[in-house]
Order: C-alpha cells, then sequence, then structure tokens
C-alpha cells in the first residue's frame, strides 16, 4: 500500500515523494536531512503509537500537516487522531482518487474528513448528543484510549508509563476509569478486553508514514 501509494504521488505533476519511512523513529530521522509539505501517516506503526508519533511530530515541526491514510474505524480515530493534530483523515478504503483530494486539501490548508465525521465534530462543538457512537471505546478520552491501544500491545504499567512519561501511578489511575467505563470487573478483565479488541481490530506492527 504504501510503495503503490508513493508511486501514484510521485506522478503528480504537483507532488514530490521526499521519503518513506516504516517507523516513527525512521521517519523523524527523515524529515531532519529534508523538510517535507505533508506526512501521511498510519494509526498503526511499529513502536511509538500514531498518537505519539504526530504529537512528536506538531511539536518538533509545527508548520508541516499531517494526513491519516488507515486502514481503521474513521469513526473511532478521525477525531482523537485530529486532537493530537493531526489535519485530515481518510480511510484506505477511499481509494486512491479520494486520497489525492484529500492530500491536496490538506496542502491547501484545509481539514479533510469525511461527510459524516464532518458532522460528528460539529456537533460536538455545538453540544449536541452523537450519533452513531455505538462502541464503548467511545466514552474513553484520548488518553484512555491510547492507554487501552498499549495494553492491547501487551505492555504492563511500567513500560506505559516510560512510554508516554507518565507515572506508574497515573497510568494506574487511568486503567481504574478503563474499567469502570467499559464496565470490566477487574484488571486482568481489562487486559483481556484489550488484547481481544486489539487483535480484532486487525492492528499488526506493518503501519508507516509517508512524507
Amino acid at each position: 500500500m504504501r510503495a503503490g501509494l508513493a508511486l501514484i504521488i510521485g506522478r503528480q505533476p504537483d507532488m514530490t515523494v521526499v521519503g518513506e519511512a516504516g517507523d516513527s523513529e525512521e521517519a523523524l530521522r527523515l524529515l531532519a536531512a529534508s523538510p517535507v509539505d505533508l506526512v501521511l501517516a498510519d494509526v498503526t506503526m511499529p513502536g511509538r503509537t500514531g498518537f505519539e508519533f504526530i504529537r512528536d511530530l506538531r511539536e518538533r515541526y509545527p508548520n508541516i500537516a499531517v494526513l491519516v491514510v488507515s486502514m481503521h474505524d474513521e469513526m473511532l480515530y478521525a477525531q482523537r487522531m485530529m486532537h493530537a493534530g493531526a489535519r485530515g483523515y481518510i480511510m484506505k478504503a477511499a481509494g486512491v482518487d479520494q486520497v489525492l483530494v484529500a492530500i491536496r486539501r490538506v496542502l491547501a490548508g484545509d481539514v479533510y474528513l469525511s461527510p459524516a465525521v464532518s458532522d460528528r465534530v460539529l456537533e460536538d462543538l455545538v453540544g449536541r448528543p452523537q450519533r452513531g457512537s455505538s462502541s464503548p471505546l467511545a466514552k474513553l478520552t484520548d488518553r484512555e484510549f491510547e492507554i487501552f491501544q498499549l495494553i492491547g500491545r501487551g505492555q504492563n504499567t511500567r513500560a506505559i508509563a516510560v512510554q508516554l512519561s507518565l507515572s506508574p501511578k497515573t497510568v494506574d489511575v487511568h486503567r481504574g476509569h478503563i474499567r469502570e467505563k467499559l464496565g470490566l470487573e477487574n484488571a486482568a478483565a481489562v487486559v483481556h478486553a484489550a488484547a481481544r479488541w486489539f487483535e480484532s481490530a486487525g492492528h499488526a506492527d506493518s503501519g508507516s508514514s509517508k512524507s
């Protein structure tokens, strides 16, 4: 997917692919050597999560726009990734032509979201009840959702604390909130639910970022 998309983008008369990276650290090294206007990133990538990568990117390179191109459910992820600093979100299933539309929209300084997600964002802004938020995970804050992902990856409290620069006590508090919001019986149930969700959602260490 990454190679094919890079090839198609490279054929556009108004775009140039500066580089490709298989993980966030490689992407940041490339960006240090080759400034770009736009980074395409996935939600899931080896090492750091997409949330962390986008936050790092926004902190180091605030003028670089980020468009998330992912297989993961837009309704669940898009608004969270926008909170992290992305300027748009599009699912890979949308097709290459629509991805090119999204790229040009973001490069022009606009925000790109599907109409359904745009409606949800507007409803949040005006305080209306959300529609279609059937997933229990929608109850979690961005930080809780991020920790839930890392639990699903098999990381314990100490590892999560180190990765997110939090204290183990703070991570445990978040884990408690996750347990309560998802109606789970105990900490073991949280681990089991996170692992089951992580597997069923098709997460794998094959995500990528491109510039």
